[in-house]
C-alpha cells in the first residue's frame, strides 16, 4: 500500500523557463510536506535528469523556447519503456490540454493556475503513479516467485547432486506437511455418505479439506485453495486450518469464524497470499448454511428432480480485504441429494491438447451418475479425470469432496 510518507518523499521536477513560476511551484509543494522537490528552466536537461533520478512526478510547462513540453515528452517515451509518462503539463492554451494527455501527459493545469488543485492534482498522480510501481514490482516477484516453484526437471537435473537433495527434501517436507492437513480416514455422520480425493502436483499446492463434528449436533465441511505452491502454500493451508479448527471447538458462529480468519490471515500473510474457501454445516435431518469465500461455485444435485443447483459466492477471498465481512446462507440436504465441492485444479485440469476439463463435463458427470449414488459418482469421476488428463502432469491440486445425503436408504 502507498501511504502518505511515500507520496510526499516522492521526486519531483519542476520544468519552467520562467524562474518566477518556478520558484512559486517549488514554495507550494514544500509548504504541503514534499521533501524531494527539484527544478531546471532548461527543457533538454529534462530526460537526462529523469534517467538519472526516475521522478515520481514531472510538472512540465508546454510553452517553452528551444524545445517545448511536447518535444520533451517524446524524450521521456524513450526513457519510460512501458508508455507511462509521469508528466503533469501546465499551459495557458486551451488546444494544448488534448494533445498533451494523446501525448502521453497523466492530467492539466491551466495557467494562471489554482494553488489548491494543483496541489490536489500533485497528489492524486503521485498516488497513482506510486501504486502503478507497485503493482509492477509486486507483478515482477509473482512471475519470479512463479517460475522457481515451476522449475522443470531438466533445471533441476543441471543443478549439482547437493542442490538437488536439497531442493527433493523441500518438496517432501511441503508434501508430508500437506498430507498431514487431510483426514485419514473420512469421518461418519448420521445420515451421510462422504466421498473426498486430492492429488497434490509435483510442486505442492494448497487444497484442503476437513470435517468436524459439532457440540450441536451439526458437522462442518471445508474444502479451501490457497495460492502457491510449495512449503509456503503449505504452511499458510496449515495455520488457515488450525484457526478454523481452533475458532469452531470454541462454539464461534460460522460467518464469524471467517471474518477472524480472514483478519488473521490479512495481518500476517505476504500481500500475494489469499485462500477461497466453501464452508457447510448441515445437521441430521438435512438442514444447514454455507459459506463460499470467493470459491468456484460448487454443484447441488436435487435427487427428486434431478435437477442441479449452483452455490455461488459473492463474497471476497480471504487474506485480501480486512474490512471484509462473510454472511451465511441457507443450505438443505433432501434425502438422496448430492453435494460437489471442489477446487479449481479440477475444471482447470489438461490433457495433452492443452485442453480443460471444464465445468460442462464436470455438470454432465453428475447430471448422469449422480442418481446411482455418491460412490458411484466418485469411482466415475475419477475415472474421467484420468482419462481426460491421460497422465500429463499438472499445474494445480485437483481436490473434491461429495456429501450424499442417505438418510432414505438407512431408513429402507
Amino acid at each position: 500500500m502507498v501511504s502518505s510518507a511515500d507520496i510526499l518523499n516522492a521526486k519531483i521536477l519542476v520544468v519552467d523557463d520562467k524562474s518566477a513560476n518556478v520558484t512559486l511551484i517549488e514554495g507550494m509543494l514544500r509548504i504541503a510536506g514534499y521533501t524531494a522537490v527539484h527544478s531546471t528552466t532548461d527543457p533538454s536537461e529534462v530526460c537526462e535528469l529523469h534517467r538519472k533520478n526516475r521522478y515520481g512526478l514531472i510538472l512540465l510547462d508546454l510553452q517553452m523556447p528551444g524545445m517545448d513540453g511536447f518535444q520533451v515528452m517524446e524524450g521521456l517515451k524513450q526513457i519510460e519503456q512501458d508508455g507511462y509518462l509521469p508528466v503533469l503539463v501546465i499551459t495557458a492554451q486551451p488546444d494544448h490540454k488534448l494533445r498533451a494527455l494523446e501525448a502521453g501527459a497523466k492530467d492539466f493545469v491551466s495557467k494562471p493556475f489554482d494553488l489548491a488543485e494543483l496541489r490536489a492534482r500533485v497528489h492524486n498522480i503521485l498516488e497513482v503513479r506510486l501504486l502503478h510501481q507497485e503493482s509492477k514490482d509486486y507483478s515482477r516477484a509473482l512471475e519470479e516467485t512463479v517460475r522457481e516453484l515451476e522449475v522443470s526437471r531438466e533445471v533441476i537435473r543441471l543443478k549439482t547432486l547437493e542442490e538437488q537433495a536439497k531442493s527433493e527434501e523441500e518438496l517432501a517436507l511441503a508434501q508430508e506437511t500437506q498430507q498431514s492437513l487431510l483426514p485419514r480416514v473420512l469421518p461418519e455422520f448420521e445420515n451421510y455418505q462422504i466421498h473426498a480425493f486430492n492429488n497434490p502436483t509435483r510442486y505442492v499446492g494448497g487444497d484442503f479439506y476437513d470435517f468436524l463434528q459439532l457440540p450441536s449436533g451439526e458437522w462442518m465441511g471445508v474444502l479451501a485453495d490457497v495460492s502457491g505452491k510449495g512449503m509456503s502454500a503449505a504452511l499458510l493451508s496449515s495455520m488457515v486450518l488450525g484457526a478454523l479448527s481452533m475458532e469452531f471447538h470454541s462454539g464461534t458462529e460460522p460467518p464469524e469464524v471467517l471474518n477472524r480468519v480472514n483478519r488473521l490471515l490479512c495481518e500476517i500473510s505476504l500481500p500475494h497470499q489469499f485462500a477461497t474457501l466453501f464452508l457447510f454445516l448441515v445437521s441430521p435431518n438435512g438442514s444447514g448454511q454455507f459459506i463460499s469465500a470467493g470459491h468456484n461455485p460448487a454443484y447441488l444435485f436435487r435427487s427428486a428432480t434431478g435437477k442441479i443447483e449452483q452455490l455461488v459466492s459473492n463474497l471476497f477471498v480471504l487474506g485480501m480485504f480486512d474490512s471484509a465481512t462473510y454472511e451465511a446462507r441457507t443450505l438443505q440436504l433432501c434425502k438422496g441429494d448430492m453435494l460437489v465441492v471442489y477446487s479449481d485444479g479440477l475444471t482447470d485440469a489438461q490433457n495433452q491438447r492443452q485442453e480443460m476439463f471444464g465445468e460442462d463435463r464436470l455438470l454432465k458427470l453428475i447430471r448422469h451418475e449422480a442418481p446411482s449414488g455418491s460412490a458411484y459418482l466418485h469411482e466415475k469421476l475419477l475415472t474421467a479425470i484420468e482419462e481426460f488428463t491421460e497422465g500429463t502432469p499438472q499445474t494445480d491440486d485437483v481436490t473434491f469432496v461429495i456429501v450424499e445425503n442417505v438418510s432414505e436408504r438407512i431408513a429402507a
